[in-house]
């Protein structure tokens, strides 16, 4: 809570201090002032739905090709693209003039913690970040974190202000030693939730790769990334020793009920347990309770998890079509903010409505399959919150 505490006194030129406070402790931000406001009307803000529900909603799947040489590819159609909703093909339709389009971008930075540590490496940071957005109309706000998320600048058009509130932040280097990332990333959607719908979202994430301290609960952190349209892009170091106190098992909470031992325990001790299951039936058994009906996306939770376990900036980050890079010196983040800047405005936006619709996880592959040597990276999942009625 340090660098809460500091932040809301520090950032005064850039918010209120009221606000950073309110922040930090209801993890409610306050609603943008409208000095800051979007070209929008407020009736557009108020129309957006809060969470994607199936068939109603187009889902974005945002996706960078490239070739073996590394380079962008800019030439493919709809057609060339192939789209799969839990193994179902789906419809495509290619969004035009998408680099163009205005962008609501969060800047998410680690100042506690392991962070602390590596905020010398953060001074190229803030000089980028106008070439990060790019020349399209913006909104840029900045979350610091350590054990809790606090705003440290509301959303802006003003990428001096943005800039100086993370100048803010790394001069502040008082934060705790938590490292909240989880509750962090949580907090950043709830901000961009508020934008207008026509704004593109994404968050930039700069923490360590492990969790402490976060609150929610792995089955909520993947409903809370994956149901918005936003791509994250990470930039995430090693904590050292401390990545030995990344989040238990225990963080799965109730998302994964059965027995004490785990869902493919063999305890004859445990009452939960039934010896007369064989081991596969039980591995079945074990995906069935998850949320999502469909075995596809059973697995593809399971692997998710097991990857915010493991790495949760590369995880977040493949989930929903961003890119991970590793922090290794203050050069290394100068370089990959600008193959940042460069992919954010050239990427492929892909839309469909989901034509299998279900409530939970969907789990998502896209390929182009008349065409040899490209990568393509594009989000692989997204989580349907309701299961909307047919348009009429």
């Amino acid at each position: 809570m340090k660098l809460c505490a500091a932040l809301a006194l520090l950032a005064i030129p850039a918010i209120p201090v009221a606000l950073a406070q309110s922040a930090a402790q209801t993890g409610s931000p306050s609603a943008p002032p409208s000095t800051a406001a979007p070209v929008a009307s407020p009736a557009d803000a108020a129309s957006q739905p809060p969470t994607l529900s199936a068939r109603s909603t187009l889902v974005l799947v945002p996706a960078l090709v490239r070739n073996k040489a590394g380079e962008l590819v800019f030439t493919l159609k709809a057609g060339d693209f192939i789209l799969t909703d839990d193994g179902i093909p789906q419809k495509l339709t290619l969004e035009q003039d998408t680099g163009g389009e205005p962008l609501a971008l969060v800047v998410d930075i680690e100042g506690g913690g392991a962070g602390a540590r590596e905020l010398a490496k953060y001074a190229a940071l803030s000089p980028m970040i106008e070439s990060v957005v790019g020349g399209v109309p913006h909104m840029v706000a900045v979350v610091g974190f350590d054990s809790s998320p606090v705003l440290v600048q509301d959303f802006t058009p003003d990428i001096a202000a943005a800039a100086h509130a993370i100048e803010a932040l790394i001069a502040d280097n008082n934060g705790d030693d938590g490292a909240a990332i989880l509750d962090s990333l949580g907090f950043s959607l709830d901000l961009l939730r508020k934008q207008p719908i026509q704004y593109r979202r994404a968050v930039l994430l700069i923490s360590e790769t492990n969790d402490r301290d976060s609150h929610l609960k792995l089955e909520e952190a993947l409903r809370s990334i994956s149901d918005t349209n936003t791509a994250i892009y990470s930039i995430g170091f090693s904590s050292g020793v401390a990545d030995l106190k990344h989040r238990s098992a225990k963080a799965l909470g109730d998302s994964t009920p059965g027995p004490a031992h785990g869902c493919m325990s063999r305890d004859p001790n445990d009452p939960n347990v039934n010896l007369n299951t064989n081991p596969a039936e039980q591995a079945y058994d074990c995906l069935s309770l998850l949320a999502p009906p469909l075995g596809l996306a059973k697995a593809a939770v399971m692997a998710i998890f097991d990857g915010l376990q493991k790495n949760i900036p590369e995880t977040v980050a493949r989930l929903t079509g961003g890119e991970y890079f590793r922090l290794t010196n203050a050069k290394s983040l100068d370089r990959d903010l600008a193959t940042i800047s460069n992919h954010i405005p050239n990427r492929y936006v892909l839309s469909f409505q989901p034509q299998s619709p279900h409530a939970g996880f969907h789990t998502l592959t896209l390929r182009a399959p008349n065409y040899t040597g490209l990568e393509i990276s594009a989000r692989n999942g997204y989580w349907a919150d309701t299961i909307a009625p047919p348009a009429h």
